[in-house]
């Protein structure tokens, strides 16, 4: 069984099954032609069922073999155009043979004795991303297994700066006087993170947002004097850049404002528009998130990164104490003082992959443009997917895209109920869906059913946004038609 270590002994093996490996995904993706074959669960599980996990196969090739039918064959290809699901990205190529290498050397980013250059290599991108979004010369961060991570343990800093020296943190003036606000179309980890930290959902207070789904500034002002005058406390507010469903971006100079005002932390959850921050035309569209106290990236939405690539940023390092525990097996506290660079005194996480890396060679192979230009031509797409949808009597779009969403609704030419329209959208992303032709998202606007478009690949063109559209109008066409007739 040693024979299957890596080792020096064993890298001629090493290098014959990834490159057999590399070689077979290669091969599936140049012959994709769908972006899923509309396998269902129950057709999919006795398949992998059946796999007498006991009983090995005895070599990589003949696992490779299996493979193609337990995954495979059947997988989601984020690659192909017409996959316009969820905010899941096609990856670029220098940041696969990042994960390559990451993966063989299996550095553990926790501290500088299992890590060395990887520790330095993720702080040198810390203070990169940190400089592009303008946090200052104090900023630091950590990478993230994503953006709910991030954004738990930016309200988790949030929460101790507001109870820092209260000796009661369970009363009125301690944790149930804790109130986060956000806007009623921020990410669900919100709440999430408010009950993981002991706050409770009831501590956030969602806010309105305007017929372009940006937080009601007006309306926050109003809740935070609200919250004042009620003796609680405005621990933080959470502006989004680039809400999940709209890619709608909050007015963040004026949230920075009030957030300064009411002495609250401001948080913005940059998950999805962090790639503004390479964009060579729309930079400016995140203004006012230089203000921030704390921000989330997620690489591996807009920065066509492999998952799992986020980071927290925050403008005051030293704020990352809230998350340091001592261990004396890991990180003794004479660390410290001998200056020792360990990651793991920033991270909610112990053990933790090398992510960065594959940043690292993204910007060194194609540079912070390149990855800007590609957002650009998503943002791009949007805008011409925005006006194929106004100009359709078919459907009913809800707002002009900032970043690459699409919200949008079929609507018969004939006279149906609102809930039977619902039916009808639902049932065309799920015959869609089961056909392979296309995967796109769905969501509910004002309680009734729309549909999605998450534009992430620059590939993807307008023809195939058009025949999509069509495909879901025939999808639902058949639906109500055949409704009628048993009717």
């Amino acid at each position: 069984m040693r024979s299957h270590l890596l080792n020096d002994t064993t890298a001629e093996s090493y290098r014959r099954s990834v490159t057999e490996g590399v070689e077979r995904v290669a091969r599936k993706l140049a012959a994709t032609r769908g972006p899923f074959t509309g396998v269902t669960p129950a057709e999919l599980a006795p398949v992998i069922d059946a796999v007498d996990l006991d009983r090995p196969l005895g070599d990589s090739s003949a696992a490779l073999d299996e493979l193609e039918s337990v995954y495979l064959r059947d997988a989601v290809y984020f690659h192909h155009p017409r996959y316009l699901g969820h905010l899941n990205c096609p990856v670029v190529i220098p940041a696969v043979l990042g994960e390559a290498v990451l993966s063989a050397v299996n550095s553990s980013l926790d501290t500088w004795d299992q890590s060395a250059g990887g520790t330095l290599i993720e702080r040198r991108l810390v203070d990169w991303t940190t400089g592009r979004i303008g946090l200052g010369p104090l900023a630091d961060g950590v990478f993230t297994s994503g953006g709910t991570q991030s954004n738990l343990q930016a309200l988790l800093l949030a929460r101790e700066e507001a109870t820092a020296g209260r000796t009661d943190r369970t009363g009125p003036a301690g944790l149930a006087g804790l109130r986060v606000f956000s806007s009623e179309c921020s990410h669900f980890s919100v709440q999430k993170s408010a009950t993981l930290l002991g706050l409770g959902q009831d501590a956030v207070i969602s806010i309105p947002v305007d017929r372009d789904k940006r937080m009601q500034s007006v309306v926050l002002a109003a809740e935070l004097e609200a919250c004042r005058a009620e003796g609680l406390v405005p621990m933080a507010i959470v502006a989004t850049a680039g809400t999940t469903d709209f890619g709608s971006i909050d007015p963040l100079p004026e949230i920075a404002a009030l957030a300064e005002e009411y002495g609250a932390w401001m948080h913005v959850d940059a998950a999805y528009g962090c790639g503004l921050l390479a964009s060579p035309t729309r930079r400016h569209l995140l203004d006012g998130i230089e203000r921030a106290d704390s921000v989330t990236v997620d690489f591996h939405k807009s920065f066509f990164q492999p998952v799992s690539s986020s980071a927290l940023l925050v403008r005051d390092g030293a704020t990352l104490r809230h998350a340091t525990y001592h261990a004396d097996y890991l990180n003794p506290r004479r660390t410290v003082a001998e200056k020792i660079p360990n990651q793991v005194d920033k991270s909610l996480q112990t053990t933790r992959r090398f992510d960065a890396l594959k940043l690292w060679m993204t910007l060194r192979v194609m540079g912070a443009d390149g990855v800007g230009q590609l957002f650009d031509e998503v943002c791009d797409l949007a805008a011409e997917g925005f006006a194929l949808l106004a100009a359709d009597p078919r459907y009913d779009v809800v707002v002009e895209p900032r970043l690459s969403t699409l919200v949008y609704r079929y609507v018969p030419e004939a006279v149906v109920s609102p809930e039977e329209i619902d039916r009808a959208n639902l049932h065309a992303r799920k015959a869609l869906f089961a056909s392979g032709e296309a995967v796109v998202a769905g969501t509910k606007v004002d309680g009734r059913q729309y549909l999605k478009f998450t534009l992430l690949n620059p590939e993807t063109t307008a023809a195939d946004i058009a025949a999509v559209l069509d495909l879901i109008a025939g999808h639902a066409e058949q639906y109500l038609g055949e409704n009628l007739v048993h009717a």
